[in-house]
């Protein structure tokens, strides 16, 4: 019977009720039975049921308890689990919905959850990690806001931090608004390029909807908002978006903007918001410009005057953008544009064609396909016309067109193919 017993009752199965003993307790049932001790004497002596004492003897020793694999419902599905788990950026729910609606599974969430775990803990990993990249010098800057709450006068102040880092020499600039809308992203630009005496050549930025309308996150097609397109093409660099939800892409300036919260900002009473200018200036200038960089290993200022600023390109004292008027005008057929009701002359070539008309410093430059095709000095009055002559060269008829900018003279006499009223009466027959 015991034998029979023994057939139904596997080596890795632990009878139920039956807690696994421990090694040397398994050690102590085979030298017992070596001593030629019965089955049922050597349970009583351990305090275990007999059965137990047949399954570690017929194993020869003692065994882990290994847990019967049981068939899951989503076996065979691991690829498409992975695919779809990353595809909705680890949202399990919905590819819970997709496995019924896709395989006719209906399962618990918490099944779904179980089977992604693996999953889960690499996206995670994934996001967390950054890869390090180095930019040459005067190629790329990369700017963020940073909110925090400061002391000002006795009151606290909710505080905005732009904060601007050069990607190679790690030299950074601070400046501090009371909102993050666009202008303030545009000052604090124009400020960083005032005070590193230079242009870079591409921006890095987070899609902030105050820059961008639109990035895809799947396609990373990126649309910029009109207006900053323009700040762009008038200081001459490129924009670029770190992707969505990637904002450690955009690494330096991400540890730059904690940097200053806790280094320039922290534990800081200012008595007014021109005591926070002051002190971030300074700050600037005698603590982050001096400091031993961690990954460079030297101060930024050296990093840059060494080898960054010779890199920027100049700014060649260009007025702010906010200062200058970016408009898009038509050419009219009488080769002009019209800006203010004062007409501006652009080669004849163009006309019907779009163009822009950039208004700073007392000057309006005419631009078309990235060229600039007219320049003229701004009109301080109305409904005026600037002829330049030479726009009409290769051009016929033009006396026309030059006699409209001229003051009026006398009428010209009658044209020698008009004929007399005489001959019209002859004609018609009658008399006026």
């Amino acid at each position: 019977m015991d034998e029979d017993m023994m057939k139904f009752c596997p080596d890795h199965v632990v009878d139920r009720g039956e807690q696994m003993r421990e090694p040397d307790e398994v050690a102590a049932m085979l030298r017992l039975k070596a001593l030629g001790w019965g089955v049922r004497r050597i349970a009583r002596e351990l305090g275990c049921s007999h059965m137990t004492v047949r399954r570690y003897l017929a194993a020869g020793g003692w065994t882990a308890y290994q847990k019967p694999e049981r068939p899951r419902m989503l076996d065979g599905l691991e690829d498409w689990l992975a695919e779809r788990f990353r595809q909705h950026r680890g949202n399990a729910d919905v590819v819970r919905q997709e496995l019924a609606r896709e395989h006719g599974l209906v399962v618990s969430l918490r099944t779904v959850e179980r089977a992604v775990a693996p999953l889960r803990q690499a996206l995670q990993a994934e996001a967390r990690a950054t890869v390090r990249f180095e930019t040459p010098p005067g190629r790329q800057l990369q700017i963020d806001f940073g909110e925090t709450r400061v002391v000002i006068g006795g009151e606290a102040t909710r505080l905005y931090l732009f904060v601007a880092t050069l990607g190679y020499s790690r030299r950074c600039y601070v400046q501090a608004f009371r909102h993050e809308r666009q202008s303030a992203w545009f000052d604090g630009v124009e400020g960083a390029f005032a005070h590193f005496g230079g242009i870079v050549q591409e921006v890095l930025l987070d899609n902030a909807r105050a820059l961008v309308d639109h990035h895809d996150a799947a396609t990373r097609e990126v649309r910029f908002n009109a207006r900053f397109q323009a700040f762009a093409r008038y200081w001459g660099f490129r924009p670029r978006a770190c992707a969505p939800y990637r904002a450690r892409t955009k690494g330096k300036d991400e540890r730059g903007v904690g940097y200053v919260k806790r280094n320039a900002i922290a534990g800081h009473i200012f008595a007014s918001w021109a005591a926070l200018e002051a002190h971030l200036v300074w700050w600037m200038r005698e603590i982050a410009d001096e400091r031993v960089h961690g990954t460079t290993g030297e101060p930024p200022v050296q990093r840059f005057r060494r080898e960054e600023a010779s890199a920027l390109r100049p700014i060649a004292g260009r007025p702010p953008f906010r200062q200058v008027r970016d408009l898009a005008r038509r050419v009219q057929s009488d080769c002009c544009i019209e800006v203010d009701t004062n007409a501006y002359s652009v080669p004849w070539r163009l006309i019907g064609e779009t163009v822009r008309a950039v208004i700073a410093g007392g000057r309006i430059s005419i631009r078309h396909g990235g060229q600039e095709v007219a320049v003229h000095p701004e009109c301080a009055g109305r409904r005026q016309r600037l002829i330049e002559p030479a726009h009409f060269s290769g051009m016929s008829p033009v006396s026309s067109l030059l006699r409209s900018a001229a003051p009026p003279r006398e009428a010209p006499p009658p044209a020698a193919l008009l004929r007399p009223l005489a001959e019209y009466e002859q004609l018609v027959g009658g008399g006026w």
